[in-house]
């Protein structure tokens, strides 16, 4: 008996192996694609299909603000024949070492390909734009844009495949886009405010109409001070206020303390939902994907500040805003 078990056993084990051993030397046969975040690994993919490998170093509830490369993330992008990274300091932790990567193989920076004209300046850093250029659906379909022509100058071979695959990936972006505006226009004009945790949504505001205020400043790095605690709480009362919004990457003490404040003043404000700033939600899972993310947010935000959405948002996919409105 224990002779069958231990024979079975090593016939599991040498299938295992077998699998592993193929399944990466399929992924030594293709191109490797490292991005920083998710939301450029979830482009790039939609558009290499199966000819590329997509890695990302960040995943669900990392802040790129703060993030500092481990040796594992060295060995990846070492590895890597193609890096991409959303640049305009987003990763300010591995901007040197990335431009260091450079000179051996394309590292592109890719939200610093958008017309600057179209850039929001940043109020934290000197000669510095806002960084959270994904949060208006057409800025980051000019991103796309910007990934199919690297994608295709490394492989210039299968570039009618590319193109076909970016042309349908941009059309489900067109149509994120006018879900996204029709929500988000349900919303009294005097609800449209957004007060979330730091300056992520500026660009948000500025596509769709929406005034939006960061506890912190655009780096998560920054710290609120008392004096913004106090002034954001005022405005809540004297506006009456009916929701604020924590993020899925960034600790919520602050939009709690504004809470609290407001409480004090006898001015009751909820917490409308936890919105996807920095990072998209859990892998595997439509709020994973960066039309998923952008398709919670503005559900999210719509139901909470008095507008009309479908609970399941645009996909009927929606799984995270559906908990957060029981």
């Amino acid at each position: 008996m224990l002779r069958i078990q231990f024979t079975f056993l090593t016939a599991l084990l040498c299938t295992v192996l077998s699998v592993f051993v193929l399944s990466n030397a399929a992924r030594a046969d293709k191109p490797v694609v490292v991005t920083t975040i998710a939301q450029i690994a979830d482009v790039v993919s939609h558009i290499v299909g199966d000819k590329m490998v997509v890695d990302s170093l960040m995943g669900e509830g990392v802040d790129p603000h703060t993030y500092r490369m481990n040796r594992y993330d060295v060995a990846a992008l070492t590895k890597a024949d193609i890096i991409l990274y959303n640049g305009i300091y987003l990763e300010a932790q591995m901007e040197d070492a990335l431009e260091r990567m450079a000179e051996n193989k394309p590292v592109i920076a890719l939200a610093e390909s958008i017309d600057k004209s179209l850039l929001l300046r940043s109020l934290d850093y000197k000669n510095k734009n806002d960084p959270h250029v994904w949060m208006d659906v057409r800025k980051w379909m000019a991103v796309t844009s910007k990934v199919l022509e690297v994608i295709k100058d490394f492989d210039p071979e299968n570039t009618a495949f590319y193109d076909k695959n970016a042309s349908e990936y941009l059309i489900k972006l067109e149509q994120l886009n006018g879900y996204v505006e029709t929500v988000l226009a349900t919303v009294p004009e005097n609800e449209r405010v957004v007060i979330s945790a730091h300056d992520a949504f500026n660009y948000f505001g500025q596509a769709y109409g929406f005034e939006v205020i960061g506890i912190q400043g655009l780096s998560t790095a920054s710290e609120a001070g008392l004096k913004k605690i106090e002034s954001l709480v005022d405005l809540i009362v004297s506006r009456k206020l009916k929701a604020v919004f924590v993020e899925s990457s960034v600790a919520d003490r602050n939009v709690r303390a504004l809470i609290e404040g407001a409480q004090a003043r006898g001015h009751s404000i909820e917490i409308g939902g936890t919105l996807f700033s920095d990072a998209m939600g859990p892998a595997g899972t439509y709020e994973g994907t960066y039309i998923g993310m952008l398709d919670h947010n503005s559900t999210v935000i719509s139901r909470a500040l008095g507008g009309v959405a479908p609970v399941a948002g645009m996909s009927k996919q929606l799984t995270l805003a559906q908990k957060t409105a029981e």
